[in-house]
């Protein structure tokens, strides 16, 4: 029996349903990390939660086109009851036996608390229909808001800690230009200027990693100093001449083998591939996935690592070869 061929309408439809599932988000796959109540630990079937990892890999994921949205509605609705009534939050821990319980005070409450207002808008439909994440979102707004040094135009770390951040900074600053409030253009546009008045050191060409005076002194290391240098093309800050582009592969160029390095005695700094992917900088992509794969699920593999191969490998990158002078 001959088959009939189907008609061009339906043939088209055919193809339409085929390139819209060609293009459907790549889901995130947290197994490991993600708890059946919505928490999402550090380290692969980690005893450590820290909400400002959890929400940096779910912000990541959401950033490069990957579908979040069952995670993050899970992680908001497990960590929003354990907000405290001044708008911060802490880091939990568990065991075998016990349920997660508040151990640490936040290492940063400024930009723990713009990762997470950024986390709320990134869900805008469960936020509008959400009383209880609107008043979460108001009353972390106005935490915010308490942490700002007028004389200075930028973010303090906490109400104790009274020196300022430049990557929390950039942080802050992520969340208020992405609003789309009128008032919170204007408050980024403020901060940019800010940011770039007291962080910037002319005299080296380069970002100072804090307020903090005896910082200055210090020996340069790779994280906080190398990484602070970079952290502006991660939240897509507005780079001065000679652009993006360039800033980019100097900084690769004299950093690229320290990067690599990190996965020797540290964690790999996944977030770095990814902006590296970015830039088109396949070789770089290549490099850090034959270096640090290694370390998958391991003690020193952090759930954004785990988010930063995800994206890369879900885009087709392949570790490169053993002969290849990555370093």
């Amino acid at each position: 029996m001959k088959l009939r061929r189907p008609p061009r309408a339906w043939l088209l439809l055919l193809l339409g349903y085929a390139v819209l599932a060609s293009n459907a988000a790549a889901p995130l796959d947290l197994t490991g990390y993600a708890d059946a109540n919505g928490a999402i630990s550090v380290l692969h079937r980690g005893h450590s939660s820290d909400p400002y990892f959890a929400m940096q890999a779910l912000l990541l994921a959401h950033d490069n086109g990957m579908d979040v949205s069952v995670e993050s509605r899970d992680f908001t609705n497990w960590l929003l009851p354990q907000q405290k009534p001044d708008g911060t939050f802490d880091r939990f821990c568990r065991t075998d036996k016990t349920p997660w319980v508040a151990c640490q005070t936040a290492d940063a409450d400024d930009s723990l608390l713009a990762l997470w207002l950024l986390l709320l808008g990134a869900q805008p439909t469960e936020l509008g229909k959400n009383p209880a994440w609107q008043k979460s979102f108001a009353t972390s707004k106005a935490s915010l808001d308490r942490l700002l040094q007028p004389s200075r135009g930028i973010y303090m770390v906490s109400a104790v800690y009274l020196h300022g951040l430049f990557m929390d900074n950039l942080e802050v600053w992520s969340y208020l230009s992405k609003s789309s409030r009128p008032r919170h253009t204007v408050e980024a546009n403020a901060l940019r200027r800010s940011i770039q008045t007291t962080f910037w050191d002319s005299v080296n060409q380069r970002y100072l990693v804090s307020t903090q005076l005896e910082q200055r002194g210090e020996k340069a290391r790779f994280y906080p100093d190398q990484v602070a240098q970079l952290f502006p093309l991660l939240v897509k800050f507005p780079m001065a001449p000679p652009g993006e582009r360039a800033y980019y592969r100097r900084w690769m160029s004299a950093h690229r083998e320290q990067w690599l390095k990190q996965s020797e005695t540290d964690y790999p700094w996944g977030l770095i591939a990814v902006l590296a992917l970015r830039e088109n900088d396949v070789f770089s992509v290549r490099c850090w996935l034959r270096e640090a794969t290694p370390l998958r699920h391991s003690s020193r593999w952090a759930v954004t690592d785990e988010v930063a191969y995800q994206i890369v490998t879900n885009a087709q990158m392949t570790a490169a070869p053993a002969t290849a002078a990555c370093q």
